[in-house]
């Protein structure tokens, strides 16, 4: 949000951090955001992360289908240095919450599951 964050969106941080979830501006809130509400004004939203649908595998190629139209074209076809920003963009979206999601991510990006953490663990160092 701010550098001058309300102070319920500074106490609930660590929470929303700890969710994976991120806080937004009150207008940029969507139907599903859990609305912050202080002395009866709106003074923030939380996006959770998103849930996987029966199997997991949507919710996964949904972000798949995301982060390949905003780095211009098929993950599959991407350098090396793309897909590793593709992981992190996925990551960051979190892709990786969902079961199987690194061999998903893997087959999608054509390279190994193994390369996939690799790419996580570099980022992470």
């Amino acid at each position: 949000m701010t550098e001058h964050a309300h102070p319920l969106v500074v106490a609930i941080s660590p929470l929303v951090e700890r969710l994976n979830a991120e806080v937004v501006a009150p207008d940029e809130a969507r139907a599903d955001d859990v609305p912050l509400v202080w002395e009866g004004k709106r003074v923030a939203a939380v996006r959770l992360p998103r849930k996987a649908p029966a199997g997991g595998e949507g919710g996964v190629n949904a972000l798949l289908e995301e982060v390949a139209e905003e780095l211009g074209g098929p993950l599959r076809e991407l350098a090396r240095t793309d897909k590793q920003r593709a992981v992190l963009l996925l990551e960051a979206k979190g892709a990786f919450d969902y079961r199987k999601s690194a061999e998903i991510v893997a087959e999608a990006l054509g390279v190994t599951r193994f390369t996939v953490y690799n790419y996580l663990n570099r980022a992470r160092d």
